[in-house]
């Protein structure tokens, strides 16, 4: 149990023995003491509630969880897409969960489409066996102006182009910053023209459309009114025709407005580079602050843990300290989410050419693990990525061999256990075990730092290689 719990439940039994009062001296809880109850009799009384309290909650809960666990395993083994995307959904408000998930779908196969003005809805759906990016996700834009799209496509059918969309919703109140942002976003993507003309443009067609429409209230006529043409919309409108902009600012864009990389990530190409340099990432960060809220305590990394963890620096905040010094505090976002970095005065001084946004870093620092805070780590170096290049003869790890020419036979049976236990289809690491000088291959399993470590605890981290093969 965390101190803090330990200091929460002192706390409450000094309430019900002797009571409490508020700042004047009145008696908000009068307690046993005040009651006739005697201190002995009272401790007694509440150590019988907290051991009960124990079981019952326990039991109560490990009934109703594992009828959870059992009905989600179900729904992930038959309703994978349709499980994802309400997942996706119960995460609307709290978009910083949301990549976590994709990463998830990827995981499983699941493709997430980019949201589409004919395509999607205001939530994530379901289409194909694929899941579509829901509109009501683009930021800047807000629910309403999604259903009232939506509605107008339901009713009038799909949008044949840009200047048809920006016609048939031009007396519904959306106004040019939510047109901005849906173009940022991709959702036009599938009409003919692309997104860095379409910003160069927009905002002349959405005032020629607005012209037009005080010329009909003021009955006057258009020149166009005249003309029966199919390729009208040509001719009413000019469209300033650009190159798409790279792949880069296409992805910073989607980052800007859904919160996430969603049709790439600008570390892709980087990934193998990335998991031989670093040894934690946003995943593992959050799962750490998932165990101090649970359990009060952290099962795989410690506090002041050496980590190393590469990404893209989102944003810098700088601050002058007391002794008017510069430090900064750095959000660096990787392929799973975002953690912050803190980085002091002598850190900041030696790599501050580094510390810019959009750059692409290697951070090397400790943890900062508390009960109450989210988990951060204290910078030490921080360089750019690309500083950092591996041979390219020097192999990913992909087999684990472990010595038991010296383990006793609880050791063996321990380790025998830990091989069955995990393998499984998601297995990505072969496994042999050496006696007396002699490889015995045994199978595959699932292999990362947490599986690694008990198998460092079971047969000693002096018996184990980790090779390519």
């Amino acid at each position: 149990m965390g101190k803090k719990k330990l200091d929460v439940m002192a706390k409450e039994r000094e309430i019900f023995i002797h009571g409490q009062t508020d700042d004047d001296g009145n008696i908000i809880v009068p307690g046993c003491i005040r009651n006739g109850i005697d201190e002995a009799s009272a401790n007694k009384i509440f150590d019988e509630m907290a051991e009960f309290a124990k079981y019952a909650f326990n039991k109560s809960h490990a009934a109703a969880y594992s009828m959870v666990s059992y009905r989600t395993a179900y729904l992930k083994c038959y309703y994978q897409e349709e499980l994802m995307a309400a997942t996706l959904n119960s995460f609307l408000g709290n978009l910083d969960k949301i990549p976590y998930y994709i990463e998830d779908c990827k995981s499983l196969n699941i493709e997430v489409l980019k949201p589409s003005i004919n395509e999607s809805d205001t939530r994530f759906t379901v289409t194909n066996n694929k899941i579509r990016f829901g509109m009501g996700s683009v930021k800047n834009v807000g629910i309403a102006v999604i259903e009232t799209i939506i509605k107008e496509r339901i009713e009038n059918g799909k949008f044949e182009s840009f200047t048809s969309f920006c016609e048939r919703i031009k007396d519904k109140g959306i106004n040019k910053k939510c047109i901005e942002s849906l173009i940022k976003a991709g959702v036009f993507d599938e009409l003919g023209k692309n997104r860095a003309t379409l910003l160069a443009s927009f905002e002349g067609i959405l005032d020629s459309i607005n012209s037009e429409n005080k010329n009909k209230m003021e009955n006057q006529v258009s020149m166009f009114d005249l003309i029966e043409e199919e390729n009208i919309e040509d001719k009413k409108y000019t469209f300033i025709e650009l190159e798409e902009m790279n792949e880069k600012e296409l992805l910073s864009l989607e980052k800007e407005m859904l919160g996430i990389y969603l049709s790439g990530h600008p570390l892709d190409k980087k990934r193998d580079l990335i998991d031989r340099l670093t040894n934690v990432d946003s995943l593992k960060i959050a799962r750490i602050d998932e165990e101090m809220q649970e359990i009060g305590d952290s099962v795989s990394y410690k506090d002041g843990q050496t980590v190393k963890i590469a990404g893209i620096i989102s944003k810098v905040k700088k601050k002058y300290t007391k002794n008017n010094k510069l430090m900064a505090f750095v959000s660096l976002d990787d392929l799973y989410g975002s953690t912050e970095i803190i980085v002091f005065d002598s850190t900041y001084s030696k790599h501050f050419s580094s510390i810019v946004e959009e750059n692409i870093v290697l951070v090397e620092g400790r943890l900062s693990i508390r009960e109450d805070e989210a988990t951060k780590i204290i910078a030490s170096s921080i360089k750019e990525l690309d500083d950092f290049k591996v041979p390219e003869t020097q192999e990913k790890p992909n087999t684990i061999n472990i010595s038991i020419t010296n383990l006793n036979e609880e050791q063996k049976s321990k380790l025998r256990g830990a091989i069955k236990f995990f393998a499984g289809e998601r297995a990505n690491f072969k496994i042999e075990v050496n006696d007396n000088g002699i490889d015995k291959p045994c199978g595959m399993i699932v292999m990362n730092d947490a599986i690694l470590k008990e198998f460092e605890e079971i047969a000693g981290k002096e018996n184990i290689v980790l090779k390519h093969k």
